[in-house]
């Protein structure tokens, strides 16, 4: 099974040319750690910057440059600070062309859930309603099932659902899904050592396998 690190590595593959991308909290934000040298890209976060570089190494921490998980960042060359009403008139206007969230849950329809558990508190949906409602391509980042062993590629989102329909692919730490438009998990690549069948057994929603499925290469 893949790490945290790894699924971050393996989606920075999916990162094209000249791409304005969104990083969410959690997993997504690593992938600022492995997008190819030769492409040239700028990473948004919602609470106001453009052009995030990797993270900073210990003697180049600034407690004032931080990504919407409160994490410290590094800006890029070029990059910009604003406040996120226009932040988020860059999001709602369609400017971004890829956004790479977590999630607690994504059916087989490309549903999502990420933003609330019943009965544990939370402030708000944050920017993932708007993230979800706007961006033309979105990845999830996540692991395959829980801690207790459950699948969370489902037939249908158990948890309050963030946004209906617009999950394009799902990188877990055992495989590469596409989500298809009528529906299904079809898998792409699975992770080294995991064969085909742990994959099904993992996966509630609805699997499609065709022919050979191979390795994750990095």
């Amino acid at each position: 099974m893949l790490n945290k690190d790894q699924i971050a590595q393996r989606i920075a593959k999916e990162v094209q040319n000249g791409q304005y991308i969104n990083l969410g909290i959690g997993i997504p934000t690593l992938v600022a750690n492995y997008i190819p040298d030769d492409l040239e890209v700028v990473l948004q976060s919602e609470n106001g910057l453009l052009g995030i570089g990797p993270f900073p190494t210990e003697d180049k921490v600034d407690p004032d440059l931080i990504n919407a998980g409160k994490q410290t960042i590094t800006m890029a060359k070029g990059s910009a600070l604003f406040n996120s009403a226009e932040s988020f008139g860059m999001i709602r206007g369609g400017h971004v062309h890829l956004t790479i969230l977590g999630a607690m849950e994504v059916s087989e329809n490309g549903d999502i859930a990420n933003w609330k558990i019943p009965g544990k508190m939370v402030k708000g949906m944050g920017g993932a309603m708007d993230l979800v409602a706007s961006a033309e391509n979105i990845i999830v980042a996540m692991q395959h099932c829980s801690r207790e062993g459950q699948s969370k590629l489902l037939k249908e989102c158990s948890l309050p659902i963030t946004g209906i329909r617009c999950v394009k692919k799902v990188v877990t730490d055992l495989a590469v899904l596409e989500v298809l438009p009528e529906g299904g998990f079809k898998l792409l690549e699975r992770a080294p050592g995991v064969s085909v069948q742990e994959i099904k057994d993992k996966t509630e929603g609805k699997l499609v396998v065709e022919g050979e499925i191979p390795e994750m290469s990095f």
